[in-house]
This record gives structure tokens, sequence and C-alpha cells, in this order.
């Protein structure tokens, strides 16, 4: 059974960093591409960042966190981190671990975690 664990949110002030984790279990965890997304209140999930498999782990980032957020992995731990620098009260979401994997034969598969609140505020 797949599960994805994140932790690391919290209430942080305008300006403030946190260090996101999401913790997998029960998958091979390095042939997956693994993504943070957020929901904010009254609005869409929408994509955060993401990060290959395989050797080169190249990232991916939306336009509203580029050059304050960072994604990375540790195949070794099966976990994957998003740590946020710089953070505004329009960060203010829950914010969900993905796991993403399309077959050869075109099935795909996605995975979540049960999400994990960051709230900026004064």
């Amino acid at each position: 059974q797949v599960r994805l664990v994140e932790s690391g949110g919290g209430l942080v002030q305008p300006g403030g960093s946190l260090r996101l984790s999401c913790a997998a279990s029960g998958m091979a965890f390095s042939i997956y591409v693994m993504g943070w997304y957020r929901q904010a209140p009254g609005k869409q999930r929408e994509l955060v960042a993401t990060i290959t498999s395989g050797s080169d782990s190249s990232t991916n980032y939306a336009d509203f966190v580029k050059g304050r957020f960072t994604i990375s992995r540790d195949n070794a731990k099966n976990t994957v981190y998003l740590q946020m620098n710089s953070l505004e009260p329009e960060d203010t979401a829950v914010y969900y671990c993905n796991a993403h994997r399309r077959r050869i034969d075109g099935n795909e598969y996605d995975y979540w975690g049960q999400g994990t609140q960051v709230a900026v505020s004064s």
C-alpha cells in the first residue's frame, strides 16, 4: 500500500522559512516523479514544484515560487523535500505531496499525501 506522509508545516511570519518533508512507503520511490502542490481556501489545487526520477532529478517550479522554494529528493530515504524561503502571506495553503508515474504501456499512477498546513502571518 502506497503511503505519503507530509510533515514540517506550521505558522511562520512573512519572510520566514519552512522545510516540508514527504516520506513515502510501499512504492519504488526512485522511479516516481515527485511533486508538491498546494490548495488555498476557496481556490483550486495548484502545482508548486516537481522533481523527476532518475539520476538527473531535473526540477520544475511554478512562477510564483521561483527563486524562493527548492525541491529536492533523497532516494535512499524515500523522501522529498520542499525548502520554502521568503514566505509570503499568499503562500498560506495546505501543501500536498504527489507521486506520479507513467508506465511504458501508458498507464498512469498518482498518489497523494494527506497534506500539511502552512500559514504565513504576522
